[in-house]
């Protein structure tokens, strides 16, 4: 991160002064706080979490009118297991937090784009020569972003146009829209800002905003909204990242109590850490939320989580336990994700799966040591070692390799 940036960027800022610096925002602007206070999505929806901010709100982009008006912000916790391969590096998270505001049919894209670039400017102190700007270049279907062109060039900000990298849509079919991205240089001190964020990745995407202004059909023609929406999305955790002056989401405040508790406890290799960390973290705010772990559905998630971060813990020394974990550290994520009840019975239920856990791994290594199991298995092995021993397949992996 450039020295002057990060002196520039508040110094000293905390992950809860961020929140409140962007609601306080787009409060003083009209904008009504929704709650985004759960994993857990409506009755109505088929998915078993919250995956982004947009999500609760997909019925009001479509044209419903949302009961506390058109203009909307809020925090919403969210959860993916797509990159779960992908937590152990610097960025990555199974849960995270995701700021958002919304225009309803009320104002347009030209106004969203500049209330962002106010906020990032005067509200997080980033520096007007670090910022640079993605926005639809126009393709078969639809033509070129002109006005988010036009407004970008207008507050001096530079611009790239691409073509796939700015369309936002949430499947084949509903709404949709050419996006535009704002990205902040995060070069090492002395380092000018160079290149363009398609050509240097240490320009890193903070904040998205869509025009939703289409509607995907079955055949892939795109209709006119009657009601176009703004719709954006700042993930929480890569924010402090960049105004903390930190490289990896690990360094921020939000993490300073396990990275200073596991390491002495735990003797881990960095990305077996920062697994350990995300997992364990992940299970307490979905525990946090009324989860409970089980074989099938929602709760085999956390249940998912905590087998693959002991599976890292067991890898060099069995006799590690979350009996050892801190209760500063369950505290520490469930008071900042507001969660009542308290770390005991979050405790209880982690302990129990451990122990469950354990009896797996022995009567699985029994399993497996039968001549029928010996050599490459195929895919008849694994169903039959899932539905008749109920070893699934990631474990049955985790113990071919060592587990």
């Amino acid at each position: 991160m450039n020295t002057d940036m990060n002196t520039a960027m508040n110094t000293g800022t905390d992950t809860d002064r961020t929140v409140r610096t962007f609601t306080d925002f787009y409060r003083e602007r009209g904008h009504r706080l929704v709650t985004g206070s759960t994993l857990l999505p409506p009755p109505s929806d088929p998915v078993l979490f919250t995956t982004s901010g947009m999500h609760p709100l997909t019925p009001y982009l479509t044209g419903r009118p949302h009961p506390q008006g058109r203009r909307l912000t809020n925090v919403q916790r969210c959860l993916r297991t797509t990159d779960l391969d992908e937590v152990g590096d610097s960025t990555h998270l199974t849960v995270f937090e995701m700021l958002g505001s919304w225009s309803l049919g009320d104002y347009g894209h030209e106004q969203s784009l500049r209330w962002a670039y106010e906020l990032l400017r005067d509200g997080f102190g980033i520096p007007h020569g670090h910022l640079h700007a993605t926005v639809f270049g126009g393709d078969d279907q639809a033509g070129p972003d002109t006005e988010s062109l036009r407004t970008w060039r207008h507050l001096g900000v530079p611009v790239e146009l691409t073509r796939e990298d700015n369309w936002w849509d949430n499947g084949p079919v509903g709404p949709c829209g050419p996006d535009s991205e704002i990205f902040v240089w995060t070069g090492d001190p002395g380092t000018p800002p160079q290149g363009t964020p398609t050509t240097d990745p240490r320009w890193v995407e903070i904040w998205n905003h869509v025009l939703m202004r289409y509607d995907r059909q079955e055949d892939g023609t795109l209709e006119p909204l009657q009601r176009p929406a703004v719709d954006t999305g700042m993930g929480l955790e890569r924010l402090v990242t960049v105004l903390q002056g930190h490289t990896s989401v690990y360094d921020t405040d939000l993490f300073e109590p396990w990275m200073r508790l596991l390491p002495p406890l735990w003797d881990l290799d960095e990305p077996s850490l920062r697994l350990v960390t995300d997992h364990l973290r992940s299970s307490i705010v979905v525990l946090g939320d009324g989860v409970r772990p089980s074989g099938a559905g929602r709760g085999y998630v956390p249940r998912r989580l905590v087998r693959r971060l002991l599976t890292a813990l067991w890898r060099d020394d069995p006799s590690r336990t979350l009996s050892d974990l801190p209760v500063e550290l369950l505290d520490h994520t469930l008071d900042h994700f507001h969660q009542p009840g308290g770390p005991a019975p979050v405790r209880e239920v982690l302990l129990d799966e451990e122990r469950r856990f354990g009896k797996l791994l022995v009567r699985g290594r029994r399993v497996l040591s039968r001549p029928e199991f010996r050599g490459p298995l195929t895919e008849q092995d694994y169903h039959r070692l899932h539905d008749t021993h109920g070893l699934p397949r990631d474990l049955v992996a985790g113990l071919l390799t060592g587990c």
